[in-house]
């Protein structure tokens, strides 16, 4: 078979492990793989990119089930012409735009305790802004 790859292999390709591929297909995060006479999993190039943006999703913080909808798209398909699937991904870009502006909160609170820049940065946890001289390093 050509294209063709082994859940060995479709594993080192997408960085997923063995166990985990095989537990998405049990839920439904991936389809069933096809199967050789011999009962081993096959897997496409289709396959391995649905892989793919399975770990993408993921890295999102995506939960699985949310994700389900996403990968029934075909690759390619206009997402704005699925309403409701472009208003759930622009809901999810809202909470990653919300937890971004929130760790850059906290990346620059600790430049100013390490490096002593923007004093007046706060983490967003404590009402005053206070300086660790602890914390202190020359950069």
């Amino acid at each position: 078979m050509t294209n063709a790859y082994t859940i060995k292999e479709a594993a080192e390709q997408t960085g997923i492990p063995e166990e985990t591929i095989r537990y998405y297909e049990r839920i439904g995060i991936l389809p069933r793989a096809e199967r050789k006479p011999n009962r081993h999993r096959v897997y496409r190039p289709k396959d391995l990119e649905t892989m793919k943006l399975v770990t993408c999703l993921k890295k999102t913080g995506m939960p699985l089930e949310e994700m389900k909808p996403f990968l029934k798209l075909s690759v390619g398909d206009d997402i704005s012409e699925h309403p409701e699937l472009h208003g759930l991904i622009l809901e999810h870009r809202a909470k990653i735009r919300e937890q971004m502006d929130s760790l850059q909160q906290i990346l620059d609170f600790i430049d100013s305790q390490v490096i002593g820049t923007a004093p007046e940065a706060e983490c967003g946890l404590a009402d005053q802004p206070k300086r660790f001289g602890f914390l202190s390093l020359k950069p």
